[in-house]
């Protein structure tokens, strides 16, 4: 699949009430593309709201419903048997796609009970949390999706907690399907939708969403912030399936070899949020301690690929 061949009708359509350079935007309208027209659209609380714009102006083509920040799960577990309804009783010849679309303070903070009240009855609809590190709506407090050492309103000095890894919650529910995206890899974030509508049950996407004036760099910057966080480690990029993991785009090359980890401090020095780990003086210590936990996933990564790939070639000696 390459940019051309992504379908020409466009659902996210122009003059949203969005920030320039937004990253929820252009990932909706990527996802929109993947999912086609029957879809409907269960937004949460969080940015997403605004763009969405006042009644009867709205940049989203398609039906959608606006909710409270709790409860993404058991408004899509509604939307979903209902549609289930309606396909039994012939009002739907077939059941659309139900899009929850939340923010990382409606999916790690306020609204993880009900996403895992769904995901553990595998109800059928697929999770979207557009990760902006942050609740970017109200102003930029932290939430915990906030990195370590990042700043925010209410973190002023860095936050002093590594975030939750809420795909990795998921793949523990067992879910069908689990995957992360990067708006700089949007061919992979496309695939992984086409893939998602194709499966029954709860999926999960995570889409890490760089915010210029959240993370404070210019507007035009968004892609190349979200590119440098798959190639410095900071995001990772995979798909969860039938109990294995496999890694894709940018961070499949670096495991495999084809390209090398950048060093984490090209990340955060593209942003305002981490201006403080350079300024007045240098933060050696939590700046290596931020390199420290990604060489070290990246080592093992790396090691268990190698090993694969020599058990592989190893030729099994015939049995005596």
């Amino acid at each position: 699949m390459r940019l051309r061949d992504f379908p020409e009708e466009e659902l996210f359509l122009q003059g949203s009430a969005a920030c320039q350079g937004c990253p929820g935007s252009a990932a909706l309208r990527v996802a929109f593309k993947a999912l086609g027209r029957e879809t409907i659209l269960c937004v949460i609380a969080s940015c997403t709201s605004v763009l969405q714009s006042p009644f009867p102006v709205s940049a989203l083509n398609l039906p959608t419903l606006n909710m409270a920040f709790a409860t993404g799960g058991a408004t899509a577990s509604g939307l979903s048997a209902a549609a289930d309804r309606l396909v039994a009783s012939g009002a739907f010849k077939e059941k659309p796609t139900i899009l929850v679309w939340a923010g990382d303070g409606g999916t790690y903070d306020i609204g993880i009970q009900a996403l895992s009240g769904a995901a553990e009855r595998n109800t059928d609809f697929i999770y979207v949390c557009y990760n902006n590190e942050a609740y970017s709506n109200t102003g930029t407090q932290r939430s915990g999706a906030t990195p370590y050492a990042a700043w925010t309103t209410n973190t002023t000095k860095g936050k002093d907690e590594w975030r939750k890894d809420i795909a990795q919650i998921m793949v523990a529910h067992g879910v069908p399907y689990v995957a992360t995206a990067s708006l700089a890899y949007p061919t992979d974030m496309y695939r992984k939708f086409a893939k998602a509508k194709e499966i029954k049950g709860t999926r999960y996407i995570e889409i890490q969403a760089p915010c210029p004036p959240g993370w404070k760099f210019p507007s035009s910057h968004t892609i190349k912030v979200a590119r440098l966080a798959v190639q410095s480690g900071m995001w990772m990029l995979y798909e969860h399936e039938g109990g294995k993991t496999a890694y894709t785009a940018g961070t499949q090359r670096i495991i495999q070899g084809q390209s090398k980890l950048l060093p984490v401090e090209e990340y955060l020095q593209a942003q305002g949020r981490f201006r403080h780990l350079f300024s007045p003086e240098k933060d050696e210590m939590r700046i290596a301690e931020i390199q420290g936990r990604i060489s070290h996933i990246f080592d093992t990564l790396q090691f268990t690929h190698k090993m694969k790939e020599h058990i592989m070639d190893i030729e099994l000696a015939p049995p005596r």
